[in-house]
């Protein structure tokens, strides 16, 4: 995200600004919050009339419309904001708000950040230098194939095998599931079974370009249409300098990706909710029923009141992660799955509540609360599902510090 890109809109619309003001940010990540905010603005015409049956055609222009404003320049550390705009926070501040703005917006961000982060955090410099410029512009889009029909939130248990020839190339067999951006990208990162030990052991993480021999995508259709498939690897041969890191290492790769990712997705589970939240409350102040404003009713008002509070615990947890990422703090993992699982599902709750205030209003085809009812269902499921992220947390609580607190003040 450049930093010579101007704030047009010096008040960041897509953002609450009072979060904005607390501590855990500094003044760049406001001025980054204005320019995205801007730009969101600004370029309100690449979604105004919402086609959801050429997702894939949108969703490159929208990427190539981020690359072009400098919105994607934390992908190649060559530039200016390479340092300035890559870390956790500014991540969530843009999720935020292109999530308000525009679903697919947000999902062109968001899978071209997740998926160069492999390359950033752990590719050769060689492998940087190839690949980040066209990352960074929008000009090649990417996709971060992890999950398999039978190995979804079980990382470990990968099937796709990347046999080592004697000449150091790789082979590729086997099919990946779900994975977004596959019938854009003209880039892969794969995490395949390359044999170094068992289980999560034998993983690594394997550039495949989209054009390679063997590689065939096939698409699938969302309840929220978006660029998605399934990619299907038949003796795809890569160079030796496909390897990112070390063979062996992919699991550890894809985990730590997805550790400093779940936070960004409860920071789009809040872009989301917000939207709701102004369409009902403005909704609910035009709406006339029984004589009056529909929000002077109490339990529109108690309504109106929970979502308030379910926007501001979610802003905080997200806040609160990326500044302990950012700041390594050691249990900051822990605290991205809170800040996914909490914002998730209030969001959920959130837009849910803009449906029935809405009314039959909601639910007509196309209108934003329905759209909304759509986009926002599948935050709960990738990046880990809640059910997984539950079990994440649960693991993680210091039963022995709770244990000896309480004997404490009981003996």
């Amino acid at each position: 995200m450049s930093a010579t890109v101007p704030a047009t809109h010096p008040t960041p619309v897509c953002l609450d600004p009072a979060v904005l003001a607390l501590p855990f940010f500094e003044p760049r990540h406001r001025d980054l919050a204005a320019r995205v905010s801007g730009w969101c603005v600004d370029n309100r015409d690449l979604w105004r009339h919402p086609d959801e049956h050429r997702p894939p055609e949108r969703g490159r222009q929208i990427l190539r419309a981020l690359g072009g404003a400098g919105l994607l320049g934390h992908l190649d550390p060559a530039t200016d904001a390479g340092a300035a705009d890559g870390d956790l926070r500014s991540l969530c501040l843009a999720r935020e708000a292109l999530a308000y703005a525009d679903d697919l917006a947000d999902y062109a961000f968001s899978i071209q950040a997740l998926a160069a982060t492999p390359l950033l955090r752990h590719g050769s410099a060689e492998q940087r230098q190839r690949h980040l410029p066209g990352l960074a512009t929008g000009a090649v889009a990417v996709a971060m194939a992890i999950s398999e029909p039978e190995a979804g939130s079980d990382v470990a248990a990968v099937a796709t095998t990347a046999r080592r020839e004697a000449d150091g190339s790789f082979v590729l067999t086997g099919t990946k599931a779900w994975i977004a951006n596959a019938t854009v990208a003209g880039l892969f990162l794969v995490l395949a079974r390359t044999g170094e030990g068992p289980g999560a052991l034998g993983l690594s993480m394997l550039l495949v370009p989209s054009d390679t021999p063997g590689v065939r995508v096939e698409p699938v259709d969302l309840i929220a249409p978006r660029a998605f498939g399934h990619v299907h690897l038949h003796d795809v041969r890569v160079p030796p300098d496909s390897l990112i890191g070390r063979p062996g290492r992919g699991f550890p790769i894809a985990i730590d990706v997805l550790d400093r990712f779940r936070m960004t997705v409860g920071a789009a589970a809040l872009g989301f909710a917000r939207r709701a939240a102004a369409a009902t409350l403005a909704h609910c102040r035009r709406r006339r029923i029984y004589g009056g404003p529909l929000v002077e009713l109490p339990t529109v008002r108690a309504a109106l009141a929970d979502i308030d509070v379910k926007l501001n615990a979610a802003a905080l947890l997200v806040a609160r992660a990326a500044w302990e990422a950012d700041h390594e703090m050691a249990r900051w993992p822990k605290h991205s799955s809170i800040a996914k699982l909490y914002s998730t599902e209030a969001a959920g709750e959130v837009v849910d509540a803009c449906v029935q205030l809405f009314g039959a209003a909601g639910l007509v085809a196309g209108s934003l609360p329905e759209r909304l009812y759509r986009q926002i269902r599948s935050l709960r499921i990738y990046e880990g599902a809640s059910d997984i992220q539950r079990a994440v947390i649960a693991g993680s609580l210091d039963a022995r510090r709770a244990e000896a607190c309480h004997d404490l003040f009981e003996k």
